[in-house]
């Protein structure tokens, strides 16, 4: 028996599979398309990216590119485009008490120190320096206030005129030849720049008097040793700069701007280091020496039938010492002591002849850096003696030296500093008077002070 109803759903059936084919057909070919769209933007957004990135590094390339030919354009500039100038004027004035005490009171390196002076420009110091290349380093250093000829007059001085050729990059290994500083004693090689006290402690002075002559050198530190001297500087701890950790050789010997007298040279050598402890306080330990024959100069004491010339070894006579130096930086309280001994040229008790006599001397200084709302202030009290001889001076007299400074340097801006020092002069020697009995006076209890405005540029 035949089912109606069965029959037509048989009919039917055929359109409807085929009605449910088309219909997921085109579900998947909207899927496939919007998967197609999906894929072509992320290759879109890929594809800016990647221009993005490529524009991105074509500029950086082009920004090495320039900044490369501007240093190969600065590499081939002339030696003298880089030269820098800079430098340093000390205005200085001193007043003496006790005036009917101190008509002989001379300091030779000071001459403010005088009952007829006023203002006094004590340095007047321009400096050209620069690297003339990869290894050779120039520096020539010129006073527009020196000393000039003897005769007390200022003039324009050279101080300096050195070459410093490295042996390596970092120039741990270098010569240095010229006219350059004596590397004798931490206050000599100190600059007058950084230095509180107005002048050099005569112990060590007396060595060098001008701290410069020509000479040639071997100087060796490690590069953060370098680094350590130029900062000790650069901060304000009253540094003495780099002139190595181990340093040696030869020089004329008779002083700056002076000609060589004997065909010889005076042999040096020197070792120091800084010490740096786990507060950071920094103590830098030294010790040098020195030998050679200096010729002395002489000249007339006294005037008619008391007149007489003392004699001197044409060829110069023994020229040694030795000194000892440490200086523990102010951070912020701090001390220096050098001591020197040897043996020199020194005129004798009867004035008739320079001869060899031993000498001693040297300094012991207290300081303070104390940062304030006006600019550091640095405060100091110093010692020097000298017993010894001016082997500079005509006949190398004896020269004995005990005074006490006390003062302060002040900063308000990099660019200014102002110095007070009183000075009580237990004993010195005037080395240039030559007149009356006894020909050198001495000075005894006397008492200046001195200010000095000091502006760097």
């Amino acid at each position: 028996m035949s089912h109606p109803t069965f029959a037509v759903a048989l009919c039917l059936c055929p359109a409807a599979v085929s009605a449910s084919a088309r219909a997921q057909s085109a579900t998947s070919v909207e899927a496939s398309a919007s998967s197609v769209a999906s894929f072509e933007a992320s290759v879109s957004a890929l594809k800016q990216d990647f221009e993005a990135r490529l524009a991105a590094l074509e500029a950086q390339l082009a920004e090495q590119k320039v900044a490369r030919e501007a240093a190969e354009k600065a590499a081939k500039s002339k030696w003298y485009e880089k030269i820098g100038l800079r430098g340093y004027t000390q205005l200085r004035a001193t007043s003496l008490f006790n005036q009917d005490h101190t008509p002989n009171l001379v300091v030779p390196a000071d001459s403010s120190v005088s009952e007829t002076e006023t203002l006094l420009i004590r340095r007047g110091r321009f400096i050209f320096s620069g690297d003339v290349s990869e290894h050779v380093f120039l520096y020539a250093q010129f006073d527009a206030f020196g000393s000039v000829g003897g005769s007390g007059d200022k003039g324009l001085q050279a101080r300096d005129l050195y070459a410093d050729i490295a042996l390596d990059a970092d120039k741990e290994y270098r010569f240095r030849v010229g006219q350059s500083k004596v590397p004798y004693g931490f206050v000599n090689l100190q600059s007058s720049q950084n230095r509180a006290p107005m002048e050099r402690a005569d112990a060590l002075n007396s060595a060098v008097e001008g701290e410069r002559d020509l000479g040639a050198y071997f100087y060796w530190a490690p590069k953060e040793i370098r680094t350590l001297f130029r900062d000790l500087v650069r901060k304000g701890l009253k540094g003495s700069g780099d002139y190595g950790v181990l340093g040696f050789g030869a020089y004329s010997g008779q002083g700056l701007n002076r000609s060589d007298q004997n065909n010889e040279f005076h042999w040096l050598g020197r070792a120091t280091y800084p010490l740096q402890f786990d507060n950071g306080q920094i103590l830098e330990l030294g010790a040098q020496a020195y030998t050679g024959d200096f010729v002395v100069s002489t000249q007339q004491l006294g005037s008619g039938a008391g007149a007489v010339t003392p004699t001197a070894k044409a060829g110069g006579l023994d020229d040694e010492r030795v000194a000892l130096s440490a200086a523990l930086y102010p951070q912020p309280l701090g001390f220096e002591a050098e001591w020197t001994w040897g043996k020199g040229p020194e005129l004798n008790n009867t004035l008739t002849a320079v001869e060899v006599e031993s000498l001693q001397g040297g300094y012991l200084q207290v300081n303070a850096l104390i940062e304030t709302s006006k600019g550091p202030l640095f405060p100091f009290a110093r010692w020097n003696y000298f017993d010894g001889a001016r082997k500079f001076r005509a006949n190398a007299p004896s020269n004995e030296i005990n005074e006490l400074d006390v003062g302060f340097e002040w900063s308000p801006w990099p660019e200014l500093e102002l110095t007070v020092m009183y000075t009580h002069t237990f004993e010195r020697t005037n080395t240039t008077d030559t007149s009356g009995p006894g020909f050198y006076a001495r000075t005894e209890d006397a008492d200046r002070l001195a200010f000095q405005l000091q502006w760097n540029y």
